[in-house]
């Protein structure tokens, strides 16, 4: 009962755009991203989180940390912050209690987002299937109200980095009716959020991947 009370309360106190954390107001919420095991590079994209939250508080008008946190997965800490960030391009393993941890924490009121970065798809499939054996991923057709909040997608999640030609898909498991895991696959949208002289992307893509990951904040403190 504890880690749902911590949870409730970071996020009703998240975002100007969702809460009652007004525009201009001081709040200590932070974003953070997950630490995980099996050797693949969950520090990948290091400059992302930070231009996203920038751009959050620049656009949204949000009072998000400008400082993301990093978190294991298995860590009580993780209850401490509402929205988390996972990315890579290798192995990704879940200890049994790191599942059992994460499904805690999204069942409570956590938000989870996975951004492949190319690499990720079969391992992260697998290790989410040790959090949640029942759940699939469905995926979100261009309707869904999460590529209509402040920026508009008619045509769904958009491509930031081609890798295998393939279509850029969101992915996401569902409690009850709340989204609480939003698997982003084929964009690349962290690489789009990183500081423009990493990946020398146009500004016009850097620019989709921002206002796509401007999105998913708004909808997720929203719904």
């Amino acid at each position: 009962m504890r880690n749902r009370i911590v949870v409730f309360l970071v996020v009703m106190f998240a975002l100007g755009v969702g809460g009652p954390g007004a525009r201009g107001q001081s709040t200590s919420v932070k974003l953070a991203l997950l630490k995980y095991g099996g050797g693949g590079d969950w520090y990948g994209d290091p400059t992302a989180l930070t231009n996203l939250i920038a751009f959050c508080n620049r656009e949204l008008g949000s009072s998000i940390h400008p400082e993301y946190a990093t978190v294991e997965v298995g860590s009580a800490e993780i209850f401490n912050y509402p929205f988390v960030h996972l990315t890579g391009h290798g192995n990704v393993v879940f200890s049994d209690s790191d599942a059992r941890n994460l499904r805690m924490y999204l069942e409570a009121g956590g938000f989870l987002h996975i951004d492949d970065n190319y690499g990720l798809d079969s391992y992260i499939r697998r290790e989410m299937k040790k959090v949640f054996p029942e759940k699939d991923f469905q995926e979100l057709p261009p309707s869904h109200p999460l590529f209509s909040q402040k920026f508009t997608f008619p045509d769904g999640l958009p491509k930031i980095h081609e890798h295998d030609n393939k279509r850029p898909q969101a992915f996401g498991l569902f409690e009850g009716n709340r989204l609480i895991c939003l698997y982003t696959f084929e964009s690349d949208l962290g690489d789009g959020w990183e500081d423009p002289d990493v990946h020398k992307d146009p500004e016009e893509a850097r620019l989709k991947a921002l206002r796509m990951g401007a999105n998913i904040i708004a909808y997720v403190f929203r719904q």
